[in-house]
């Protein structure tokens, strides 16, 4: 029986026939064609598959960006089994519970992870292959994989989501999820076959995966994995490299904002720099856009793999922070009182998302699976968002963050905003805290830029110009850092803890 060239378990086999040539990834000193890939890819999949990994069986991958992430992905899907990159930068119970939870048969990770791995108690040793010995060696040693049919239905990859409210949990994505994803990028974007796009945000995340890298490889463009991000060697980068795009989480583009190296880097190669994973300041987007950067903000989540909408070229100077548009193969409703899908508007409301990209359900979760679902296929996104009369979309906040106040909802999302318009104020996290009075208050954690000085009463004065009085945050705390997740989230759990440690005596 002959395996169809469905999914990404066909794909770099396919790609190679088309330009064989051309240079599909790049690290250091290190390139691979497209043709090498495959090869690559093909000898690593019958590795795995002599190591008993079957259909549906599961192989982990740890470690910071490399080529390695991608030769064990397509490898995984040529096998027809799950990949399921995980975030080096956590505990070792936390992969330990992971590895657990996703039952993987393999892990492949990078040396530099070794001791993480011993920690967690990870799998027998014939199961554990370290990128820079037994990883070479099983491709050196590999055959091909024996044939294995995989259909766009097929589960692809397992990613899990930050677990900001509690334990992480794996998102289902299926070849169908991430080709459709794919396709309403590149209906988006002009990406071409001559792009060189750097790999900036994490692979364990869906940024890095489903913005930019995917589609430029599709294309028979060029990705180049970066390690581990530093802002001064992204800038050098695009300059030496004539890179094209690449994507990244606001922090990030903060960071190479402010850097030294800013003002002098020629940033003349680049046609695309997208963003996403949470709001990025508007000082910020308009600096990236002043110097001639076609800046976009994809707004998405895991569960959509990821992209649900996106800014355009044409629109962004008049929305330089907006979400955009929807991608063209995704449909967007707002959730209504009875529970039901409603045309999106003005008024602030959850976001409902479907279309062919959207993941089926959680890993074992059936139950938190059926209630991420109204009417069978919308999914709840628990984004706060409201439309522009043009039809642009503003992500709010979300659901579980808004602020209930004396009967009054608060987003703090939009206090956030405001906060950091003052050029003192470098970051701003606002979390709700009990209040005996209003049953909840606003508790706003204040970064100061360094060197900078701001009081309390003026920080106040700057929320009273721009907010209404019930929006202000009772308590202001200020502080060196915000606590953040691998992407640049905050985590507002931690946040609540800190307030409620802080505020000892409770709210006056």
């Amino acid at each position: 029986m002959n395996r169809p060239d469905f999914g990404l378990g066909s794909w770099p086999a396919r790609r190679a026939r088309i330009t064989p040539d051309r240079t599909a990834l790049v690290e250091n000193d290190r390139s691979l064609t497209y043709a090498g890939l495959a090869d690559r890819v093909e000898r690593l999949a019958g590795a795995l598959a002599r190591r008993g990994v079957r259909q549906g069986d599961r192989v982990a991958y740890l470690g910071v960006n490399a080529i390695t992430v991608f030769e064990t992905l397509f490898a995984t899907a040529r096998c027809g089994a799950i990949f399921v990159p995980l975030n080096y930068r956590l505990s070792p119970t936390e992969i330990r519970y992971m590895l657990d939870d996703s039952g993987a048969s393999v892990l492949v990770h990078s040396g530099d992870t070794a001791g993480l791995v011993a920690a967690a108690g990870a799998l027998p040793d014939g199961a554990v292959l370290t990128t820079e010995g037994d990883l070479e060696h099983a491709i050196a040693e590999g055959g091909p994989a024996p044939d294995t049919a995989v259909g766009l239905e097929d589960p692809c990859l397992l990613l899990y989501t930050s677990g900001t409210t509690g334990r992480p949990k794996a998102a289902v994505l299926t070849h169908g999820n991430l080709t459709w994803n794919t396709v309403n990028q590149l209906a988006h974007l002009d990406v071409l076959g001559s792009d060189k796009a750097l790999c900036i945000a994490p692979l364990f995340h869906c940024v890095g995966l489903g913005q930019i890298t995917l589609p430029t490889l599709f294309k028979g463009g060029s990705v180049e994995p970066v390690a581990k991000f530093d802002p001064g060697t992204i800038l050098a980068r695009i300059g030496e490299a004539g890179i094209t795009s690449f994507s990244a989480v606001p922090t990030m583009l903060e960071m190479m904002w402010r850097h030294e190296d800013w003002d002098r880097t020629d940033l003349s190669s680049l046609t695309c720099v997208l963003y996403g994973g949470s709001p990025v300041a508007e000082r910020v987007a308009q600096a990236w856009l002043d110097r001639g950067v076609k800046l976009l903000q994809g707004y998405g989540m895991t569960e959509a793999a990821p992209g649900v909408s996106m800014a355009t070229h044409e629109g962004t100077l008049d929305h330089p922070v907006a979400a955009g548009v929807p991608h063209f193969f995704t449909d967007v409703a707002a959730l209504g009182t009875d529970l039901t899908p409603q045309p999106l508007g003005g008024t602030p409301a959850e976001l409902l998302v479907r279309g062919p990209h959207v993941f089926g359900g959680y890993w074992n979760r059936p139950e938190e699976s059926r209630a991420s679902f109204v009417d069978d296929d919308w999914f709840r996104t628990g984004d706060v968002v409201r439309l522009d009369e043009d039809g642009w979309a503003h992500v709010v906040d979300r659901v579980k963050d808004m602020i209930i106040s004396g009967g009054e909802n608060v987003y703090p999302a939009e206090i956030e905003a405001v906060a950091v318009r003052l050029d003192e104020v470098d970051a701003c996290a606002v979390v709700g805290v009990p209040d005996p009075r209003w049953g909840e208050a606003g508790a706003a954690f204040v970064v100061l830029r360094p060197g900078a000085q701001l009081d309390e009463p003026r920080f106040r004065a700057h929320l009273e110009q721009h907010l209404a009085r019930y929006k202000i945050p009772k308590h202001v705390l200020f502080t060196d850092t915000l606590p953040r997740n691998a992407t640049g989230k905050i985590r507002r759990v931690e946040l609540r803890t800190l307030a409620a440690e802080t505020l000892t005596n409770g709210p006056a």
